[in-house]
């Protein structure tokens, strides 16, 4: 469960003016028109149309003649940009109400101002920031001269310093904030006391829920609840941490009940932090009772709320990391222009290089689709294949797997003349009729072998392969073996979960290494490219 607080508008509007009503003497005097004029923006203009109340509220700083109107219309602004959850301009406008301050040296706005500083940083991760604020509106609180507005604000403050102290996981301490916020409280009677007071009591309720003391935790959940109204945001807080103890004590029932009333909340709430919590433990909840699909659905909510609150974060980690130096900005900015220079380069280099390597794997996409559909007519013609020419441009590396016997140039020249054109035929029909049959797969094979099988010479039979099949008898019976291993390869997908060695030894090669060889100056495709291949070409005849 995260601990977090979140931000209601009407009820932070009602602060505002109870504030503006009682911070300084003037605002007991009867109101002028300006007073009048922000009051309504704040209350009235705010709830119906936010960007004229922002426009107003810039107009009237621009009208403001003392140091305590510009404050007043500065907090305004921020309050209502906080509303639109732009806090980069909030935080733009509290910080200008400070500097204002630091002129005129005002404990009572100094208290106010820093303890909303110290909010709007922690909301953004900055921490250390944030508590930099608390102290000096700590500081500022001790010198307000009214008792009520000088214990209120202390008490405001302890509570924002329970916050810094839960982040770093200091709890003790955390649980002393609180607790002497709520003896703050306890010295004021003003309108807004129960839901100061429920804040703390929230604030307790999740310290005890992370160190596991989840009696304690509910009791102090419970009293925040007698405090708040429905709609209330910090009662949604409240709601989620009394369904996050039924979670971890494993009833449902109870824990839907609670983290249903959270998630209207939530929903209706601008507060991110809220939304990421409700949705952790709603997340939780169905992966609890085993309903996974509606967990999925939850845990996409969280991720949008945890990537928003971390991109508002990361922009205020860059901003506040930059050196306020002017030197030391320039030397920044040339060494980034240089990176962001190199950046461009690399960036043109590698689009360069992927399109180089795109474009030379469509090519080997369409050579290789080309061979397999060329295979796929032959074979739907029942008919060999025909081998290439040895001197085919694509085959100029081709290595063949070794055969014993060797047939030479000058033995097929020699026996040009002592052959008859009977014989020649005769032997051409034989090879048509071997080439039909698999005996080519036999690891005996050999030219003599092959030979004696067709009832001829060794002479006879190299001259016919050298002069009709264009190529030496090495590569025909390699090309002959691999053409068969392709057939099966594209008519029985099984043959594609063998391994390569067993597709080898299938076509009579002696190893691996050879099969893999060979098969690559055939198709020039490596075996597992080629089943890879064959693979998607089926899916996507299928589809």
């Amino acid at each position: 469960m995260k601990i977090i607080i979140c931000f209601s508008m009407p009820k932070s509007l009602l602060k505002f003016l109870f504030l503006l009503a009682t911070a300084i003497p003037i605002f007991a005097q009867k109101k002028n028109n300006f007073d009048l004029i922000c009051e309504r923006t704040s209350s009235v203009t705010a709830y119906k149309d936010l960007p004229k109340a922002i426009k107003t509220a810039d107009s009237l700083y621009m009208k403001a003649q003392k140091p305590s109107e510009k404050i007043k219309c500065l907090v305004l602004s921020s309050e209502l940009y906080h509303h639109a959850g732009e806090l980069k301009k909030a935080i733009c406008y509290s910080e200008n109400a400070h500097s204002v301050i630091n002129k005129i040296n005002d404990p009572e706005w100094m208290a106010v101002v820093t303890r909303l500083l110290a909010r709007q940083y922690r909301q953004v991760g900055l921490y250390e920031r944030s508590k930099k604020y608390i102290i000096k509106g700590l500081q500022a609180s001790a010198r307000i001269t009214d008792f009520q507005k000088s214990n209120e604000a202390a008490g405001l403050l302890n509570q924002e310093m329970a916050f810094y102290e839960m982040e770093i996981g200091d709890y003790p301490n955390a649980i002393q904030h609180i607790e002497s916020s709520l003896k703050y409280f306890e010295k004021i009677s003003s309108y807004n006391e129960n839901r100061t007071a429920a804040a703390s009591y929230q604030l307790l309720g999740d310290v005890y829920f992370k160190l596991s003391n989840y009696s304690d935790s509910e009791d102090y959940y419970r009293k925040a609840e007698r405090l708040l109204k429905n709609g209330n945001c910090t009662l949604g807080l409240v709601y989620n941490g009394l369904g996050g103890i039924r979670l971890k004590q494993k009833n449902w029932k109870d824990a839907e009940l609670y983290l249903k009333k959270a998630e209207k909340i939530a929903d209706t709430s601008r507060s991110l932090k809220l939304k990421k919590a409700v949705y952790s433990n709603i997340n939780d909840y169905y992966e609890g009772i085993g309903d996974n699909f509606k967990a999925s659905l939850y845990a996409v909510k969280y991720v949008r709320a945890y990537d928003s609150i971390a991109a508002r974060n990361q922009s205020f980690a860059i901003k506040d990391s930059e050196n306020p130096k002017g030197k030391d900005n320039k030397k920044n900015a040339q060494m980034n222009g240089v990176k962001n220079a190199a950046i461009v380069i690399l960036s043109i280099s590698l689009v360069g290089l992927f399109l180089f390597i795109r474009r030379k794997q469509k090519k080997q996409r369409s050579k290789l689709r080309n061979i397999i559909r060329t295979q796929l007519n032959m074979i739907g013609k029942r008919t060999h294949y025909p081998l290439k020419k040895s001197g085919d441009s694509e085959f100029s590396n081709i290595f063949v797997e070794e055969i014993d016997e060797k047939d030479s140039e000058t033995d097929r020249r020699r026996n040009d003349s002592l052959m008859t054109p009977e014989t020649e035929s005769k032997l051409l029909e034989l090879l048509e009729d071997f080439e039909k049959g698999n005996l080519y797969n036999n690891k005996g094979m050999s030219l003599s072998f092959l030979a004696g099988e067709l009832n001829t010479n060794t002479k006879y039979l190299s001259y016919v392969i050298n002069q009709h099949k264009n190529a030496d008898f090495k590569t025909y019976i390699n090309r002959l073996r691999i053409n068969y291993i392709v057939d099966k390869l594209i008519n029985d997908e099984k043959y594609r979960q063998y391994k390569i060695s067993i597709l080898a030894d299938e076509c009579g090669f002696s190893s691996h290494s050879k099969f893999a060889a060979v098969f690559k100056a055939v198709t020039d495709y490596s075996p597992s490219a080629y089943i890879k291949y064959l693979d998607g070409e089926t899916r996507s005849d299928k589809k």
